[in-house]
């Protein structure tokens, strides 16, 4: 039998984890971070570069009501609130693919230390003011000819891998 909402055997976690969406616009992958967001236990989530519509239908059907549940911010400078975040004690990471990125099964993250996740534009990726703010870059490793995933999903697998046991 399935389970409900209501009956899972999971237990909510939260972690500290800010996820940052540089330039991320679509309504549907709006709704998407916001569910992924809660159900992985970010603690917030700040949406910058980008025009954000958070009264969009779109998003809020996508969402199931988790927009009122994962608080979030719209930043008017993406460089200013990371640099607010690593003096606040967060280790700035990217996913990203670069020159210079790692895979991100080899990262070991404490759980209770403080993390901010930026993640980019679904066309774009990560702008590069944005990306030299990170500490480190790291990527998803993909076997296909596709360079690239959704930002949604490739979200949703970082988050698994970070949170994971």
């Amino acid at each position: 039998m399935q389970h409900s909402h209501e009956s899972t055997p999971f237990s909510k976690r939260d972690f500290p984890i800010v996820l940052i969406c540089d330039g991320v616009n679509g309504p549907a992958n709006i709704g998407s971070l916001f569910r992924i967001s809660e159900a992985f236990g970010v603690s917030e989530i700040i949406f910058g570069n980008a025009e954000i519509d958070l009264d969009s239908s779109r998003m809020k059907r996508t969402a199931r009501d988790t927009h009122l549940k994962v608080p979030c911010s719209i930043s008017e400078d993406l460089h200013e609130a990371t640099k607010h975040l690593r003096e606040g004690g967060y280790l700035i990471v990217a996913l990203e693919i670069s020159k210079h990125s790692k895979p991100i099964k080899d990262f070991k993250w404490n759980r209770s230390e403080k993390l901010a996740m930026i993640v980019g534009n679904e066309a774009n990726g990560i702008s590069e003011d944005i990306l030299s703010t990170a500490d480190m870059v790291f990527h998803i490793e993909l076997f296909g000819e596709n360079s690239s995933i959704n930002v949604a999903h490739a979200t949703a697998i970082a988050l698994y891998q970070l949170t994971g046991l």
